[in-house]
């Protein structure tokens, strides 16, 4: 029996994520992917949280404590990730100038040259801002490393889990005040 996807993301995203400071991912495609560029695979998947990549000076200021917390997370627990946010995405919004990336620059984590930098990568494909309601897990998951989980994709097939029970991280009210916000950005 297949499990479910899970979609591979920076811990440090995930955790403004969690908290509601950021409703929005940005994604180019991983040099993996299969057909070398993003596609949303399932409208429904769990975070799971990386540590390849991140690094404090890709981050705003305010985040970058952050990265250091989830590297230390990952240190201390070398065999296992923690899945603990379950993901539906709203929107895929696709972007292809840095006009529109600038005006959603105070909505994610990223500095700025990072977020331009991932829209000039591929420069003929769009960068996807996929706009993600995010549900707490109540009793989050521990899966045990495993060598498919490694490489640069975006997504994962994580082993057959036990559901739980789930609420979202922020209000609908909140929700939709930055859903809102995000697709001012993006429609100018």
């Amino acid at each position: 029996m297949e499990g479910p996807l899970a979609l591979r993301e920076w811990a440090v995203a995930v955790e403004a994520l969690a908290s509601g400071r950021q409703v929005i991912v940005l994604r180019k495609g991983g040099i993996a992917e299969e057909t070398k560029e993003f596609k949303v695979e399932s409208p429904r998947f769990y975070l799971f949280p990386s540590y390849e990549h991140q690094k404090p000076h890709l981050m705003k200021e305010e985040a970058r404590a952050t990265v250091l917390l989830t590297q230390e997370e990952a240190l201390a627990n070398p065999d296992t990730v923690r899945i603990a946010y379950y993901a539906e995405v709203v929107h895929d919004l696709e972007v292809t100038d840095e006009e529109t990336l600038q005006r959603l620059d105070a909505l994610h984590v990223w500095t700025h040259d990072y977020a331009a930098e991932r829209l000039k990568w591929k420069r003929t494909k769009p960068l996807h801002v996929l706009v993600l309601r995010v549900y707490a897990v109540d009793n989050p998951l521990l899966l045990p490393l495993d060598e498919s989980f490694g490489g640069c994709k975006s997504w994962l097939q994580i082993p057959p889990i036990s559901p739980s029970a789930m609420h979202p991280v922020l209000t609908d009210e909140q929700f939709d005040a930055r859903v809102d916000e995000v697709l001012r950005c993006v429609n100018g």
